[in-house]
């Protein structure tokens, strides 16, 4: 979900400085203005991977597994597998990398995932990198430097023509231009030479990766193999040759970038060979990580399925058992972020359209995990019909402790009452867990490199299953927003084991880790997670009154599809 002005500002200065704060914002959109006439190279996905790693280890599997599916998938559950796995990629890739985020944050661990990006790029991989402009101010704008590296190619979706210097400056510098700063690309995948693919709920950064010292995103990404990581790269160069995305050299020079740096040592990058996350499998008996070794990617949690075996240095990628299933992909198209994307939302389905067809399928169970959920009228009318047809709906997603949009929660909460009332189950994530976020299902001791005790965890993944069976990983949340203004993307897996997988996965997180929500006599109750020794409360858990205040404040002034 992309940031809107209330979710960055963070702390509220005095009003005098907000008024000379918005005074600076609308001098500098007026003197701001993107460049014409823009060299933009036309290029695209890898043709044949017959010859690379990736590509005949996948083809090789798919015989031997004697399927009529033509894709792989394995579910990616914790945060150390997600930031594995996409390291395995970029240090397995022979000719091309093409990696679509919303945002890419400069921090540790990305600095050791860009390290890769760079070597990729030495021994002559072709990277192309598309990057929503949302996010790419402050230190972030230094992840802007890779543009400027050998074989790397980065492109900007949906430039703002404002200033770079700070978050608050690229909102205030924007706001002549509304509908341009809400529509946003929200796409996530990193495809490696068209054969193997990552995508799912997760951005790039420390945050979601289990390495923050503050709050952890709880994410769940898929690995697709063979034809969906085709329709994959299709989805990519559709947006990357659209008039949309900026080449990074035409809107800042190297120059630029480096005098936007933070002072020395505000982010000092880890070692790469010693710091954390380095998973338990690369370790010798003394805990020194094994250096003959690049990564390894384990079994995955709550299933079996296991993905990608040790990479050694200079060696070909083993791949393990995948599960071969039918699958759709799901893709918004570059056009719905379009200056004119209003006049063409009405001839288009969307992502969330796709998705909620799927969803008015059910027959018995329908599973839903949302960060972010403002369902609207259409919605409501939608599970109102499914609850009437008997199925049972479980709804996952965040408290307003722990969501970080108090927006979205204005929305959510309007429909709280009326959801639990046609029988829908409703559970919130808990704000502060046990141990180290670093997995879906539960937290953990430190396994990588974190230490024990409390931490907070906020709800990130975006997961559907219906009936057992059916499977939809993506970027959407089910909101208004994600329908209407950003740009998203999903895999449909029918599957009954990977959906099993994905519930296994889920549902111990809501008994141990999320509130459930009860409707009594009108007034709404929170039951404790299991095992947390909390009490059951009437108020909005672990939330501060003045969060409370500031909500309810909100609430009457938010109109669903701004949130």
């Amino acid at each position: 979900m992309s940031p809107t002005p209330a979710r960055t500002a963070g702390q509220r200065p005095a009003n005098a400085l907000w008024l000379c704060m918005l005074m600076v914002g609308f001098w500098l959109t007026g003197c701001a203005s993107l460049p014409s006439d823009i060299d933009r190279p036309v290029s695209t996905a890898l043709a044949s991977n017959a010859d690379t790693t990736l590509g005949q280890a996948v083809a090789a599997r798919a015989a031997k597994a004697g399927t009529r599916n033509d894709s792989g998938f394995a579910m990616v559950g914790s945060a150390e597998l997600a930031f594995t796995s996409r390291m395995t990629l970029i240090k397995a890739a022979q000719k091309t990398l093409d990696l679509q985020y919303y945002a890419i944050n400069a921090d540790d661990s990305t600095e050791r995932m860009l390290d890769a990006l760079r070597e990729a790029g030495q021994r002559g991989v072709r990277v192309r990198i598309l990057l929503d402009d949302f996010n790419t101010a402050g230190k972030n704008a230094q992840v802007l430097k890779l543009a400027f590296e050998k074989n790397i190619e980065l492109r900007l979706f949906n430039p703002l023509p404002s200033s770079r210097a700070s978050p608050i400056f690229r909102i205030l510098g924007s706001l002549r231009d509304v509908a341009r700063l809400q529509r946003r690309m929200h796409n996530k995948m990193l495809v490696a030479d068209n054969a193997v693919a990552i995508t799912g709920g997760r951005n790039i950064g420390e945050t979601y990766f289990g390495q923050s010292e503050g709050t952890n995103f709880v994410d769940i990404d898929v690995l697709a193999a063979g034809r969906i990581a085709r329709d994959l790269s299709r989805s990519f160069d559709q947006y990357w040759n659209n008039p949309l995305a900026y080449p990074a050299q035409s809107l800042m020079t190297l120059d630029d970038i480096i005098k936007l740096k933070p002072p020395a040592g505000a982010n000092k990058p880890r070692d790469l060979e010693t710091d954390p996350p380095v998973p338990a499998q690369m370790q010798d008996e003394a805990g020194v990580p094994n250096k003959t070794t690049v990564t390894r990617i384990a079994t995955t949690p709550g299933g079996g399925t296991t993905t990608i075996e040790a990479l050694p240095d200079s060696t070909d990628l083993r791949l393990l058992t995948w599960t071969w299933a039918p699958s759709v992909l799901l893709a918004d198209k570059p056009s719905k972020i379009a200056a004119d994307a209003d006049s063409v939302e009405e001839s288009q389905d969307t992502t969330v359209d796709g998705l909620l067809q799927i969803m008015a399928e059910a027959k018995t169970d329908l599973l839903v995990v949302s960060p972010y959920f403002v369902p609207g009228k259409m919605m409501m009318a939608q599970f109102a019909e499914i609850r009437r047809r008997g199925v049972r709906v479980r709804v996952l997603t965040n408290s307003l402790a722990s969501n970080d949009a108090p927006a979205a929660h204005a929305g959510y909460a309007r429909y709280r009452k009326d959801l639990l009332a046609m029988g829908i189950e409703l559970y919130e994530m808990r704000a502060e867990q046990e141990g180290s976020v670093t997995s879906f299902g539960g937290a953990t001791g430190g396994s990588t490199g974190s230490s024990t005790g409390s931490s907070r965890a906020s709800l990130h993944a975006k997961v559907v299953v219906v009936d057992s069976r059916l499977l939809v990983v993506g970027s959407m949340n089910l909101d208004l927003r994600s329908k209407l203004q950003n740009s998203e993307i999903a895999i449909v897996i029918r599957n009954g084991k990977l959906a099993l997988e994905a519930t296994n996965l889920i549902e111990p997180g809501l008994a141990t880790r999320s509130y459930r929500m009860e409707l009594s006599e009108g007034r709404l109750i929170w039951h404790a997670p299991q095992g947390s020794g909390l009490k059951d409360t009437s108020i909005e858990p672990d939330a501060s009154l003045g969060l409370r205040l500031m909500v309810d404040l909100i609430s009457p002034f938010a109109p669903d599809e701004m949130l």
